[in-house]
This record gives structure tokens, sequence and C-alpha cells, in this order.
């Protein structure tokens, strides 16, 4: 049995994560403030004697003896992010230097859920490790974008300075239940509105791509990384990489939910990626031959279920 803390452990990948580690046998201590997190994602978990929940915020130090720490700490959806920048950027930045002094000082070994955005809005398609990223510093989206570089350099640091045991996984468009239904992204966006009849909000064209990834998968996925080979650091993309217009995405749910609705087309907001799909070549070769086994269509149908019952 591993003592594991998992911060933003009641967010929507996090309670996943929390709930798959304690299956497996080991001890949890969930980590989170709360501010996008929920009580209803962890709260079947509460009963198990080796499940923890403490109400903290990561910008703040905090001490506890672990074996491996999952980094997930920060509002992920434009909606929650942009709604307090500073606030989101101090997550990102304060909440690594927080618990990669924690890992450093018990000597765990911690992961950082870093994410597809360091690669803003992409000159090279599919996304590849190498590549270093087309980002505005000083646009709406920056924020996030930056406050996840900027922590995969404090884990690297951390790990050349300090010989801090890392891991850096790079997540792609992520969904299914336990999402937030009003976190402003695309899927839960779109099954809301076609669940109550609206319409579909496409901004832009429609054209532009994502890559969708199910919970289940990005879980494995992270949990490779962690126990693999200790000179594989990442970072690592996990992700989907079958690759979706926001039409074609739009179409599927309002063919699985049966709903009425039309697409209704609003301008493109700023610095939004024209294009994101992930190379998951490394990934395959390093974590076990690691790829995604849930498609769009099958993960939508559990999404679209659980939805309906928080409506």
């Amino acid at each position: 049995m591993k003592r594991i803390l998992v911060t933003g452990g009641a967010g929507f990948v996090g309670s996943h994560l929390c709930e798959r580690l304690l299956k497996e046998g080991n001890e949890v201590i969930c980590l989170d403030n709360f501010f996008t997190g929920s009580k209803k994602n962890i709260v079947h978990l509460m009963d198990n004697p080796y499940f923890e929940l403490v109400r903290h915020d990561v910008t703040h130090p905090y001490f506890a003896e672990v074996d491996e720490i999952y980094n997930l700490a920060c509002p992920a959806s434009p909606v929650h992010y942009q709604h307090n920048p500073i606030k989101t950027i101090k997550t990102s930045v304060l909440g690594a230097v927080n618990m990669l002094g924690l890992a450093k000082r018990i000597g765990a070994k911690i992961l950082q859920a870093s994410t597809s955005e360091v690669y803003g809005d992409p000159k090279v398609h599919p996304q590849t490790e190498d590549y270093w990223g087309h980002v505005n510093p000083i646009g709406i989206r920056s924020c996030y974008d930056e406050g996840k570089r900027c922590a995969e350099t404090l884990f690297m640091d951390y790990h050349i300075s300090n010989n801090v045991a890392i891991k850096i996984i790079r997540i792609f468009n992520t969904y299914g239940p336990n999402m937030n239904p009003n976190d402003g992204r695309v899927v839960s966006n779109f099954i809301m509105q076609a669940l109550r009849g609206e319409d579909i909000t496409i901004f832009g064209d429609g054209l532009q791509t994502r890559s969708f990834q199910y919970v289940d998968d990005l879980v494995e996925g992270m949990i490779r990384m962690m126990n693999s080979k200790p000179d594989f650091l990442g970072p690592v993309n996990l992700g989907n990489p079958n690759e979706f217009t926001m039409l074609e995405l739009a179409e599927s749910i309002i063919k699985l939910t049966g709903s009425s609705s039309k697409l209704k087309f609003m301008p493109l907001p700023q610095d939004d990626p024209k294009q994101r799909q992930p190379d998951i070549s490394l990934a395959k070769a390093q974590l076990n031959g690691w790829q995604p086994n849930i498609q769009l269509e099958a993960g939508l149908v559990k999404t679209i279920a659980y939805f309906k019952m928080h409506l």
C-alpha cells in the first residue's frame, strides 16, 4: 500500500484518479479548495477508511508524509481560469513550488498534470513533445497556458537542482462523468445545450479540430506514467489522436441525444487554437503500449447518461 496525495482530487479528473488509486489498494489524501472541484464527485469515497479529504489551497504550503504526489490542482476550463486569471497562474506556479518543496523534503515522487495548452495555437500538427509551442504570453488564455509552462520549468529545475523524482504529462481534451455541466468546455456545453433543446453554440466556422479522450484512458496513462522507469521524466502527451471538427462533435451529440437543437455560429474567441491533435508515439513506447481504448461515440454515451442525471 502506498500513501498518495492528489491535489485537485475533488475535480473532474482528480476524482476518477482517487477512485482508481483506492481500488488498487492505496491510501489516498484528496486535497482540494473546491473552487472548481465538488464534494459530490468524491462523496461516495468518504466511507473508505483509506480515503482522507482535506480542504486546502495549494498556493499555501501543505505538509504530509506520502510516497507519491499527483499535482492536478488548477482550474482547467476557460470559463473558470479566466474568471480569476491571477489566481489561476498563482495556482499553477505557487502550487508547483509548494508541492515540489514537499516532494523534496519527504523524498516523494511527483507527477505534474500539464496540458496541451502549452502548445498554444500550434504551427506543428500533430503536436509532438519536442515542439516548443506558439503561445501568446499576454492573451486571455495565457494565465493558464503560461502558468502550466512555468510549472513544467519548475519541475525540471527541481529535478536538475535537487534530484526530485518528477514526471510530466501533457493532457489533451478530456471528457466524461464528473465534468461540471457549466464549465464552458465544448463537450459539456454541447451536451447540456442538446439535452435542453437549446441552440448549440459553434465558435468560428466549426472546422477547428480537437481530439477527445475519455477520462478512464487518461487515468490509466497517468498511473502508468507515475510507475514508468525512473529515467523517463516526460513530458509525454496523453490524449486520443482521433481528430474531429466542432461540427462533427455537435452532429454526434445531436444524434446521440435525439435533440432538436440547431447550430448557432458565434465569433471565434481570442487565441482559440485552430487544431489540436496529440502525437502519442512516445506514450506508446514508454508506457507499455498505452493508447486510448474508448472512442468518441462510446464515451459520449456514458457522458450523456451522466449529464441526464444532473439536469
